[in-house]
This record gives structure tokens, C-alpha cells and sequence, in this order.
């Protein structure tokens, strides 16, 4: 894997050290699991923020010249969402699987959308059963033969090979509707929530300590 983030450890926790921090242009993060001690650390903020603005999900941590393989758990946004505030990494075993959640990536244009119809997107990540380290970086959709009248269901969904969806394969991932039933489309879409996602973001305000975690 070519994706890699180098952290330094953090020696003094808080709020206040943690903005002191930023100021300095580090964001303050977590390393832990794999029954390991849980770590303190911080990344460069241009560095850590370009990537979680990607969609990886896997990445290296070079820590004191050890390397281990993480994948990304949460994020902390400023109340504007334009500075990431911090991160944590949850380390895993390049043989083992986990259940992670992965955004629907839609591409091309419907030429029912083209004919005057509305794409209705009610399911915008699938929760997927797959190996650590082959975390897809999206579940992509081709939209360019869909028409009036026709839906992605879960069950024809293109999976990369070891992928495994574990929704319901009778949700609707995309559908292109008449104009008649935009009323009717946005009361589904307000019963319907949509799945977390592996980028869970934390409300504003730090979360250093993450004891226990392992």
C-alpha cells in the first residue's frame, strides 16, 4: 500500500495543549486496538487532512520507525467543517475482515434524468464485510443506461472481488422517478436514514483521551 502518514507522539494531552497544537499546524489523533496500548499522537495538518479528504480508508502510520497498518475510525471537524480538529486510526491485521460502511459513488448521467426524469439517491453507503486492507474506496454505480422507471436495487450492485454487502440486497440504491412522484419520493426519503459512515465525525470539541480503548 502506498498510502502512508508519519505521527509524532504527543506528550502532554488536553484542550488546551491540543489547540496549542493546531496552532502549530499538527493535528492531535489517536492510535489504538489490536489490544495495544492506545497512543497519543499528531500528524501534519496539511498531510492528515488530504487524506481524509480522499476516500481511503487503509493507511500506514510510521511512529519512532515502526509502521503499522491502520484504517481511518473518526474525525472532528470545526463547526464550519473546514478544519479538521482530530483524527483517529484503529489499528488491523492485513488477514483480518471487518464490517465498514462505504459510500455509493453514482457515475455518468441517467438518460432517464436527460428525458425529464428525477434521480431519486435514497441509499448513499452500504455497510460491506471485507478484508482490512481491501476496504473499496467507494461501491461505484453506472448510471448511463438507467431510464424512467428503473432502480438499483442492493442485490445488482457491482462488488469488487471478497466484498460482501450486508444491507438488505431489496434496498433501493438509485432510482429514476416522474415528475409526478416527487412528493411521493421525498416522504420515502424522509423515513429512510442513511448509514454511518467509517468517517464518523465527532461533534465540535476535543476528544483526547480515548482510554480503554484497545
Amino acid at each position: 500500500m502506498d498510502t502512508k502518514l508519519v505521527a509524532q507522539k504527543r506528550s502532554k494531552l488536553g484542550t488546551a495543549e491540543s489547540r496549542r497544537l493546531r496552532l502549530k499546524g499538527f493535528v492531535p489523533g489517536n492510535v489504538y486496538g489490536h489490544k495495544q496500548d492506545n497512543v497519543a499522537v499528531m500528524f501534519p495538518e496539511k498531510e492528515v487532512t488530504a487524506f481524509v479528504n480522499t476516500t481511503h480508508r487503509v493507511v500506514d502510520i510510521e511512529l519512532d520507525g515502526k509502521v503499522e497498518t491502520t484504517i481511518l475510525r473518526e474525525t472532528q471537524w470545526d463547526t464550519f467543517h473546514r478544519e479538521l480538529q482530530h483524527v483517529d486510526f484503529l489499528r488491523v491485521d492485513a488477514n483480518e475482515r471487518v464490517n465498514v460502511d462505504v459510500d455509493i459513488v453514482l457515475k455518468g448521467t441517467s438518460p432517464g434524468v436527460l428525458a425529464g426524469g428525477l434521480l431519486d439517491h435514497p441509499l448513499h453507503a452500504v455497510h460491506v464485510d471485507c478484508l482490512a486492507i481491501k476496504i473499496p474506496d467507494g461501491i461505484f454505480v453506472k448510471l448511463g443506461s438507467l431510464q424512467i422507471g428503473q432502480v438499483v436495487h442492493v442485490r445488482d450492485l457491482e462488488l469488487p472481488d471478497g466484498v460482501k454487502v450486508l444491507n438488505n440486497p431489496d434496498a433501493i440504491v438509485v432510482r429514476v422517478v416522474h415528475h409526478v412522484a416527487t412528493e411521493e419520493v421525498a416522504g420515502e426519503g424522509a423515513t429512510g436514514a442513511e448509514p454511518e459512515v467509517i468517517k464518523k465525525e465527532k461533534k465540535s470539541g476535543d476528544d483526547d483521551e480515548k482510554s480503554g480503548k484497545k
